[in-house]
């Protein structure tokens, strides 16, 4: 018997300095980018902490399986704050591009799920859109009894959540991180025979005028990391304003 709640992944690489957000910290300096890379985690880690459902930390890299399974340790015991009582579990994404290592996520998580008779229904998330809502989930469960695909589509053209209740289709030779994700992810579905949805969509985080963006939406959002977040995007913006107005 399957579960109603489908599994939530997160798909997460480890902060760190000088390494990803380069577009930000093109603009901002890569100090800048670094925090909030941190932050952005802590509001994908803040919408793992609701999922009532199982959650799965997928982590990019094999030697950081550890600092994950202290970060689901801390934030995602159940008898901390994961709001269904399930325990959080890590792993590792695999080698490849990510198509790649989503097939190899999807595939291991359906192995474990079969023998434990768990649900077979996947929610993929990033660290990078924390402008989802309540509203970008709800309902995603029942959508994906009526579709083998359910996508939220993304601003650029990619994609914001990337559900399924069948197997991912080969992944690997779709453009990644182009702005033809989107429409290439569900025809590849559409070849293999995969019934495609669309529920709420949204953006993610690449540059500063996304921050911008994001600045006015989180306004009234109270929930603690996006209020961290906002915090933040507030004061770094006031300094570049500030800086800029002194080398005038």
């Amino acid at each position: 018997m399957t579960t109603s709640q489908p599994c939530l992944v997160l798909m997460s690489k480890r902060p760190k300095l000088h390494q990803g957000k380069q577009r930000l910290a093109q603009t901002l300096g890569a100090d800048a980018a670094y925090e909030i890379a941190k932050l952005l985690l802590d509001c994908a880690i803040e919408d793992a902490q609701a999922w009532t459902g199982q959650v799965v930390l997928a982590v990019a890299h094999q030697e950081d399986v550890a600092w994950a399974q202290t970060l689901v340790d801390k934030k995602l015991s159940s008898d901390v704050s994961n709001a269904g009582g399930n325990k959080a579990s890590v792993i590792f994404q695999g080698r490849g591009n990510l198509g790649e290592r989503l097939n190899h996520i999807d595939q291991s998580i359906r192995r474990q799920n079969k023998c434990q008779q768990g649900h077979q229904s996947t929610v993929f998330i990033g660290t990078d859109a924390p402008m989802l809502r309540q509203a970008h989930y709800i309902g995603l469960a029942d959508m994906l009894k009526q579709h083998d695909i359910v996508l939220n589509m993304a601003a650029d053209g990619g994609v914001v959540i990337m559900s399924n209740s069948k197997p991912w289709p080969k992944l690997t030779d779709l453009p990644w991180s182009s702005p033809y994700l989107g429409a290439s992810l569900a025809a590849c579905c559409h070849s293999w025979g995969l019934s495609v949805g669309y529920h709420t969509p949204g953006y993610d985080i690449d540059e500063k005028a996304d921050l911008i963006t994001l600045y006015q939406d989180l306004k009234g959002d109270l929930r603690p990391a996006r209020q961290a977040l906002l915090q933040y995007i507030e004061n770094l913006l006031t300094r570049q304003e500030s800086n800029s107005c002194t080398t005038q």
